[in-house]
């Protein structure tokens, strides 16, 4: 016979136990979640007994799926929760949408019952949407930072890899989860417990909340040179107001003529050319991630008017700025984002 799912106060909690309540967004990323709730498995595994337990939840109480096709049943729905719990918000797809209005009221009133509650990848923006991160630090997967920052600016972005910041936690999704969590073990149980399990897990690199999430720049283009490096670091910088070719060579010491030769060689286009496909791409992740007019994402990507905005737009990604807004329904994240 099948059970009905659990309420909140029935579920089982060892005595000493730490236990931690996961709330599964509608299509949530599964790495995500694996990569927090499976340390605390094998924490339970090395010590021989329960020193943490979980429980799921979801709105509707009953089953969620996650972006890859899986489905998992929920242990209770959008009800209260201990107040020595801790409440991971695992994020996925299309947060805005999922990001509804009892998950925000939930959010806001355990926030303000004490509970320690976390986001994992796309998760911070639930805790942003409920105003849980004003004046606080945070992270997000580097994808989803564009929209974020310009959807909320009274949270204190950053690169890194997790951000604890009080009883606020954030991860920037893939693997970060893990990190948070080795982080909470050896704050819990000590280092050796913390080593134990990532040995168990084959992870040799943990990271601290001073790691960024992005590889550096030599790594991501495939080039180690000094200049060009830095140089793409003040463009990356500089979307807004864009700085010219010619100062971007005299803050390096070469000519405009020498940094041409430099990104033609190293990367098969002009200095003018990268700078605006990095534009662009901002462009493209805020029309996708926010609300904003075209015209506000035209002016916060460097663009002087809208005509010239979509001229560019249309010759790099083959349609228009207003197009790529409808094709996306107004809102919500492409399908790309969060991993």
């Amino acid at each position: 016979m099948t059970m009905p799912p659990r309420k909140a106060t029935q579920t089982a909690k060892a005595a000493t136990a730490r236990r931690f309540v996961f709330l599964l967004l509608d299509r949530f990323t599964m790495i995500n979640f694996a990569g927090a709730i499976e340390p605390l498995r094998l924490a339970n595994h090395v010590m021989g007994e329960k020193v943490y337990t979980w429980a799921l939840c979801g709105e509707g109480g009953t089953e969620i799926t996650c972006s890859n096709g899986a489905t998992f049943r929920v242990d209770f729905g959008l009800e209260d929760v201990e107040r020595d719990d801790t409440i991971l918000v695992c994020g996925g797809m299309d947060i805005q949408k999922t990001t509804t209005k009892g998950v925000v009221s939930w959010l806001r009133r355990e926030a303000r019952r004490g509970v320690t509650i976390g986001g994992l990848c796309t998760g911070a923006h639930a805790l942003a949407k409920a105003g849980l991160l004003d004046g606080r630090k945070a992270t997000i997967h580097w994808e989803n930072q564009d929209g974020f920052a310009e959807e909320f600016e009274e949270v204190k972005l950053t690169k890194s890899v997790f951000v604890m910041d009080g009883n606020r936690w954030s991860t920037a999704g893939g693997i970060s989860s893990i990190d948070l969590m080795l982080r909470i073990i050896a704050s819990d149980h000590g280092e050796d417990l913390a080593n134990n399990v990532a040995d168990l897990m084959i992870y040799s690199t943990i990271r601290t909340d001073q790691d960024t999430q992005r590889l550096s720049i030599p790594t991501r283009i495939g080039v180690r040179h000094p200049k060009l490096s830095q140089v793409i670091q003040m463009m990356e910088g500089n979307i807004e107001d864009p700085i010219s070719p010619a100062d971007l060579a005299e803050e390096v010491a070469m000519s405009t003529r020498q940094l041409e030769r430099l990104f033609r060689r190293y990367l098969n286009r002009s200095p003018k050319r990268y700078y605006m496909e990095l534009r662009l791409q901002k462009a493209r992740n805020l029309l996708m991630q926010t609300d904003m007019s075209v015209i506000n994402v035209a002016l916060a990507c460097g663009f002087a008017s809208p005509s010239h905005f979509s001229k560019c737009y249309r010759s790099h990604y083959n349609t228009t700025p207003y197009r790529e807004r409808g094709t996306q329904g107004g809102a919500g994240l492409p399908n790309r984002l969060s991993i």
